[in-house]
């Protein structure tokens, strides 16, 4: 029994250790937290959901608009990507900070070596980081462990700046916005696939839960198209009541969430029939959905409001804000079983 004691309470000293809020820290969610990337204030922030609160604040370089957190949820990588927007004149970003997201510092930054403008990055099965390159037409590949790039992915057309990756990690799909096109990658090849014709300009890019689709998004026209993974054509249009900016799919595949661009909705399209069937308002210049693990909540940060969005997929209610500042955009997630 006195065995048995102190096997408890060596557990419980190791826990308080190893968790990123000892010290005094709010106790954190225990469904999971927000790491939020802030361009405006070159910044990334932790954040409770559901007590909608601020637990830390780690500044970045300039200017970093995405973040994406390790699979262990110790470390965020946020792309710095310059100070302009995709194909203005400006900074052009060559590095990836990388925070401690125990510790909340910064723990190194990843040199890419030129001036590439990396935007979006993710991570894939094999433990790898890809990352959107804009000024080399490509995507890059990184080892987390070393922090060295290990290769370069060409998409073949210019402003490569949102990427996804198939769940089996074979594929890369890149929107590229000035080109107006998708790029097809093959991850293991680290060759390109295909380039697909899509309008004379898209922004963003997000893929069904089965892979069997790629969403991305005309600018000119309100529409989005629905690629065929197996064939790589355009299958299919949704049509919208005005354009979109981006897009993310539930779980469950059944709905696809939409951004309009004006008039700061969101767009609700049931997949089946490839309507819209809801329209909610959002904040302005709103820029990136998140949906939480399990499918019950939707997270859409308002880059202009500088407040992320909350709706309740169940009841397709928004619930109360999340208050924040201004410049509020790349959204990450560390589950609960994380966060120690």
């Amino acid at each position: 029994m006195f065995g048995r004691i102190l096997l408890l309470a060596a557990s419980a000293i190791l826990l308080m250790t190893s968790s990123p809020f000892r010290e005094g820290n709010p106790t954190p969610s225990a469904r999971g937290l927000l790491v939020v990337a802030n361009q405006m204030e070159h910044t990334v922030l932790v954040v409770d959901p559901e007590s909608r609160r601020e637990l830390a604040k780690v500044v970045v370089g300039v200017n970093g608009h995405e973040v994406v957190v390790s699979k262990d949820g110790r470390f965020a990588y946020v792309p710095i990507y310059g100070n302009s927007g995709v194909g203005r004149p400006g900074m052009d970003g060559s590095t990836i900070d990388v925070v401690d997201l125990q510790d909340h510092k910064l723990a190194g930054t990843i040199d890419l070596g030129k001036g590439l403008r990396p935007h979006r990055a993710e991570f894939g099965p094999d433990g790898l980081l890809y990352v959107t390159a804009e000024l080399a037409n490509a995507v890059d590949v990184i080892d987390p462990s070393t922090r060295k790039v290990l290769a370069e992915i060409p998409t073949g057309q210019p402003e490569s700046h949102m990427l996804v990756l198939s769940r089996d990690g074979h594929r890369g799909y890149t929107a590229n916005v000035g080109a107006g096109s998708v790029s097809v990658l093959d991850l293991a090849k680290r060759s390109l696939i295909a380039t697909i014709p899509v309008a004379k300009k898209v922004q963003r890019i997000s893929m069904s839960p089965d892979g069997l689709s790629v969403f991305t998004h005309d600018q000119d026209a309100p529409r989005i198209a629905v690629i065929d993974t197996a064939t790589n054509k355009i299958a299919k249009w949704i049509e919208l009541p005005s354009p979109a900016y981006a897009s993310e799919a539930t779980p469950d595949g059944r709905w696809l969430l939409a951004l309009g661009m004006v008039a700061n909705r969101l767009f609700v399209v049931d997949l089946q029939t490839l309507k819209v069937v809801r329209s909610l308002e959002v904040s302005t210049r709103s820029s990136e959905i998140l949906i939480r693990p399990g499918g019950e909540i939707a997270y859409i940060s308002g880059t202009g409001a500088g407040k992320i969005a909350v709706l309740d997929l169940r009841a397709w209610e928004m619930q109360q804000s999340i208050e924040l500042t201004p410049g509020v955009d790349g959204l990450a997630w560390i589950p609960a079983t994380h966060e120690r």
